[in-house]
């Protein structure tokens, strides 16, 4: 087969097809972060920055790699960059781990905007990933740490205006260098994004596989791919592996028609033994189209795999059989499906008032208010994210807290009205946020110690409330700190409670402090949060932000907030059936 794709849990998991893919408005499932964005693409061009553009997604196969691991196969990696006029890489995108492999086809695309006006240098670096970072998730690896195998580049136009849309390249070492000259081939293969909204839920079953292993029973996966135009077939999704199993039941994949196609185009399963050297046995394999596999599913029909013809013998048709037992069309709507029908985003802020801040007084303190007018880290963080986030929202009114100061009434408070009201938490627009941070470090002393757990949970309250009367409404708090947190384990339990709830959180870190807690605070890993109750929590609604990699122009908390934030809006949305408004008639 060529390996098993990975990610986390050493390979076993699904790929592909596990959670719903967003019609634009951030990669759900992915490590794709820099693909198109449909709330990124509205933001900017709100403000007049756009071109004419069709979107792309590039899968990849590669051919003949070096082998650098001793007692086994190279574990390739890909990474795809689009070289900016500065001559400088902005990363698009990596693919999955594939174990064991000199010949991978990766599942994961790599999505990306293609501007006819534009001469797009495409840069693609491959990886041999060391073993030791198997379970961890692709896009929180140091490439400085895996093994360099190749490297090859092209212009996106040189893809899509081949008659197949694929292009093959030979890999060579970092800029020409010299050295090994047989590196191997990279294959990218180009297709337009599909705009339908249709998507297919699908449980398989299969009984009476073929035992494969000597000691105990085969652990099963399903494989299915496309076939294409040329002949050749795409991989689109895996399912998770089932231990010692003959007769395997998978959770249900979500498939787009971006994935499958159309309902009447060729797909290949294929059923694999899983083996952790990356040689896995194949089980059986058959090919159906959607329409077959729905048909099969209301018959109640299963679909016997079959053993390729090998030189000594015929196809082998086998007892094993493929079973459909949940077909479900549905549709899947975008993030601006949402805000176009009328949902919200609504604002609230919380500011950090500790004493570790410095003296808002002297030049050197992180609450300084420069006479020039330069903004502070904090403004900044206030001005870029809330400039976002009124681009969503109608009435513009935003929560303002502060917490770990001396607050007006000389008791330290760990979420008290920035505006110094004892009643109203809101202010008009951006600019009331930027007025009263302002009059508080003139009126709240800076204390401590660095708690989250209040201001979450008031927000917490304030987002549950709102489901009494609407479901419109999204909130995202803005933590802005500088510290160490003194409450972790009550910030986690706040955290895992608001799960539930219609609530994202940006934590934007200010200043040089270790910022690990925050980190781990942020699902990225693929690891939830977990009470001290052992409640887990129900999805990552969590995003943190060094302000130091945005002055370093590492990333834009536009971006970074917009990356996450519609994955996590989706999510809540389609977990819970909740559905963009339906047109007023005129």
């Amino acid at each position: 087969m060529g390996g098993c794709f990975s990610d986390v849990k050493g390979g076993q998991q699904a790929v592909g097809g596990t959670q719903q893919r967003p019609i634009g408005g951030g990669d759900v499932g992915g490590g794709n972060n820099g693909g198109y964005n449909d709330a990124v693409d509205l933001f900017f061009r709100a403000r007049g920055q756009h071109g004419l553009f069709s979107q792309i997604e590039l899968s990849l196969s590669a051919s003949k790699l070096r082998d650098r691991d001793v007692m086994s196969k190279s574990d390739p990696m890909a990474v795809v960059y689009l070289r900016k006029g500065d001559g400088m890489l902005e990363e698009l995108g990596r693919t999955e781990v594939i174990l064991n492999s000199l010949d991978p086809a990766w599942i994961e695309k790599i999505s990306l905007a293609y501007h006819f006006e534009t001469v797009q240098h495409l840069v693609f670096h491959v990886y041999d990933v060391d073993t030791k970072y198997h379970n961890i998730p692709v896009k929180t690896l140091n490439l400085k740490d895996q093994e360099f195998l190749g490297e090859a580049s092209c212009v996106l136009s040189e893809i899509v205006t081949k008659r197949t849309w694929s292009l093959t390249l030979s890999l060579h070492n970092k800029n020409l260098q010299v050295g090994l000259r047989d590196l191997g081939t990279l294959t990218i293969h180009a297709e337009e994004s599909v705009a339908s909204r249709t998507a297919v839920e699908i449980i398989f079953r299969c009984s009476q596989l073929e035992n494969k292993d000597k000691f105990s029973k085969s652990d099963p996966f399903l494989r299915i791919s496309r076939v294409v135009e040329s002949g050749g077939s795409l991989p689109i999704c895996k399912t998770e592996v089932i231990n010692n199993n003959l007769n395997p039941s998978w959770t249900a994949l979500c498939l787009s028609m971006q994935q499958f196609g159309s309902k009447e185009n060729p797909l290949v399963i294929e059923c694999f033994d899983f083996d952790t050297s990356g040689n896995h046995v194949l089980i059986g394999k058959l090919q159906k189209s959607m329409a077959d596999l729905e048909k099969l599913h209301k018959e109640r029909n299963g679909a016997n795999f079959t053993l390729p013809a090998s030189h000594h013998s015929h196809e082998k048709v086998l007892k094993s059989q493929l079973f459909v037992d949940q077909f479900c069309e549905k549709q899947q709507y975008s993030f601006l499906d949402y805000i176009s029908s009328g949902f919200e985003l609504t604002f609230m802020v919380a500011v950090d008032f500790t004493a570790s801040n410095g003296n808002p007084r002297n030049p050197d303190s992180l609450h300084y208010i420069d006479p020039s007018g330069r903004y502070n880290s904090y403004q900044q963080a206030i001005m870029e994210v809330g400039e976002v986030i009124q681009f969503y929202d109608s009435d513009r009114r935003f929560t303002a807290w502060g917490f770990g100061g001396r607050a007006y009434d000389g008791t330290v408070s760990h979420c008290f009205n920035l505006n110094g009201s004892p009643d109203g938490y809101e202010v008009e627009g951006v600019e009331g946020i930027m007025a009263a941070y302002a009059g508080a470090l003139h009126n709240v002393s800076l204390a401590g110690p660095t708690l989250f757990g209040q201001v979450i949970n008031r927000a917490a309250q304030i987002a549950g409330q709102s489901l009494s009367y609407s479901h419109s409404k999204y909130y995202v708090l803005l933590i802005i700190t500088d510290g160490v947190l003194t409450d972790q384990q009550e910030t986690m339990d706040a955290l895992v409670r608001a799960s539930d709830l219609p609530l994202s959180i940006l934590i934007v870190g200010v200043g040089g402090a270790d910022f690990t807690q925050m980190e781990k605070l942020d699902a990225d890993r693929g690891i939830r949060l977990e009470s001290s109750t052992g409640r887990v929590a129900t999805r990552d609604i969590v995003q943190f932000v060094p302000m130091r990699e945005v002055h370093r122009g590492s990333v834009s908390v536009v971006q970074a907030l917009l990356e996450e934030l519609p994955k996590q809006f989706l999510t809540y949305m389609r977990t819970r059936d909740i559905k963009p408004h339906s047109p007023t008639p005129p």
